[in-house]
Formats: C-alpha cells, structure tokens, sequence
C-alpha cells in the first residue's frame, strides 16, 4: 500500500471519529444546558469548547457565548476545524483518494453524512439541532457497521488506528475537562448539577448503561473515572484505546513488516493502564494522568506518521 493512501485511510477514521464524538458531545451540552441556568447553562457550554480544544477559536469570531452560538460553531462553523462539518468534509476527501481501499457501503456512508450537512444554514432552534444531530448519528451507526464487514487487511487496519488514537485522545480530554472547568464555583459537588455533569460524561461516551451494569452504587466520581480509564471492556475507555492501537500495530507490523518506535510506545502505554489501580492516581493527580495520556497519544500518532511514513 503508497503511504498516501495508508494516511488518507488514517485520518479518514481520525475524521470521522471526531465528528462522532463531536456530534455526541454537543447532544450531550444541549441536554445539560436544558436542566440548567444562567452561569451553569453557559459554563457547559465552555466545558463543551474546551473538550474539543476549541474555546481559543470561537474567541477569536468575537461572538457572544451564548447556547445557541456555539452549537452552530460546533456543528457547521466553516473555520472551525473541529466542527462536525470539517470533519467530515476532510474525512470524505481522504476516503475519496483512498477510494478502491474501502467499500460502496464505507463510502457510502460518509458521503451520505456529508451531504446532509454540507449545505446546512443555521438550524435556528435546539431542537432543529437535535434533529439533525440525530440524522449524524444514524450515518455514524451506519459507518461502524458497514466498516465491521470490511475485510482485515491494511485498509481495515489503518482506518481502525485512526479510530482508536482519536477516541483515546477524545476521553481523555473529556474527563480533564470535567475535573478542571465543568462544575461552576461555588456548587455544592455531589448536588443535583455535578450529578447531571457526571450523567452528561457517560451519555457522550455512551456508557450510561454499563456503569449501571457494573457499578452497583450510585454517580460516584471515582468510579466513573475508573470505567474511562481502566476498563478494557468498555470499548470507549482509555485502557481498550491502548490495548487496541497494540493490537492493530502488530497487525500492520506483520503484514508490512514496519515496526518501531510507534509499537514501543503504545506497548509502553497499554502496559502502564494495565497496572494501574485508580485510587493511586487520584492521589496522585488525575488531571496530571490524564494530560500525560494526551501527550503520551500525541507521541503514538507522531511516530505513526514517521514509522508509516505517510505522505
């Protein structure tokens, strides 16, 4: 396989990964903001910038922090990278010059998600927003499924890496977030706001149901920090992010015969989470785990692109 279409394959799944999570996590905001007011409405809304490392951008358009504002950034901002219409914008164009990689049904899908979006205007209301947020879902289901059905070779492979270093990356800032800037001054932690913050988390990383199923107790932080990151069975925690990239590493060492600093580092990663208890790194700092897992996320996708060599 050209290393130009190992890369656009790459960040085809980096790319629509991101416009996932994107599209769960501003559901997710308008919910919270609808069980709030003034200051906390707002301050979701900055946590919901913040997560997606575009708080510095939307400053930059000068407009009023308001609901209705950056959910329209975050959906169909144009010069926002970060939106679900960039992304899925540069997702088609890398699957559309990695075209006789992927099938119909992958093509398909994407292409499909991005016309509905692509001429989209402002959705004006909330619930204009949900509606199509809900249409992005559904073309996300359908991108999952017909990608499970793809053939495990280096187009699989490489969209999957993409996948997985996007959705470590994603978690991880998701929960800093919360730990830093999400509960506003002043609330009491354990009221019914820090409940509902924790219950938006699990909603955006569709994990709800299996707290439920492994956690006999109620919201407690510590245990949901322990099902995102230490929880190899939860397919969006940080522990199956790295036991994953691992796996596909090898898979792509096998049949390419590159292997190097990228496996070292992911090998060195899956094994720290593997002997990692949660009480420790509350005590010793969970943001600061936490960043450490972004830069350490940043390093893999580095090496990735050297090891790869992608164009």
């Amino acid at each position: 396989m050209l290393s130009r279409t190992a890369s656009n394959l790459y960040w085809t799944g980096r790319l629509v990964e991101r416009a996932d999570f994107t599209t769960a996590l501003i559901e997710a905001t308008i919910r919270l903001s609808s069980l709030s007011a003034g200051p906390a409405s707002l301050n979701a809304w900055a946590s919901a910038l913040a997560v997606l490392n575009a708080d510095r951008s939307f400053g930059t358009t000068r407009e009023k922090l308001t609901p209705r504002n950056v959910a329209r950034y975050l959906t169909l901002g144009e010069h926002n990278i970060s939106s679900i219409r960039s992304c899925l914008d540069a997702a088609r164009n890398n699957a559309r010059a990695a075209r006789n990689r992927i099938t119909s049904e992958v093509w398909g899908s994407i292409n499909r998600a991005w016309l509905n979006i692509r001429d989209r205007q402002s959705p004006g209301s909330m619930q204009a927003t949900l509606s199509l947020l809900e249409e992005l879902k559904a073309e996300a289901r359908g991108f999952e499924g017909a990608l499970m059905r793809m053939l495990r070779s280096e187009g699989f492979w490489f969209i999957r890496l993409g996948q997985v270093i996007e959705r470590g990356d994603n978690t991880a800032r998701l929960l800093d977030v919360k730990y830093h800037i999400l509960l506003p001054e002043g609330e009491r932690i354990g009221g019914q706001l820090d409940r509902d913050q924790w219950t938006t988390i699990l909603q955006t990383v569709s994990a709800k149901l299996a707290y439920r199923s492994i956690y006999r107790q109620g919201l407690k932080p510590w245990l949901i920090a322990d099902l995102l990151v230490l929880r190899e069975s939860l397919p969006r925690s940080l522990a199956a992010s790295a036991a994953e990239t691992v796996d596909l590493l090898n898979a792509l060492g096998e049949r390419t015969g590159r292997q190097g600093e990228a496996d070292r580092l992911a090998r060195q990663r899956r094994d720290m989470l593997e002997t990692a208890e949660m009480s420790p790194l509350f005590q010793k700092g969970l943001h600061e785990f936490l960043r450490r897992y972004i830069r350490d996320n940043m390093a893999i996708h580095q090496a990735v692109i050297q090891q790869f060599r992608f164009a």
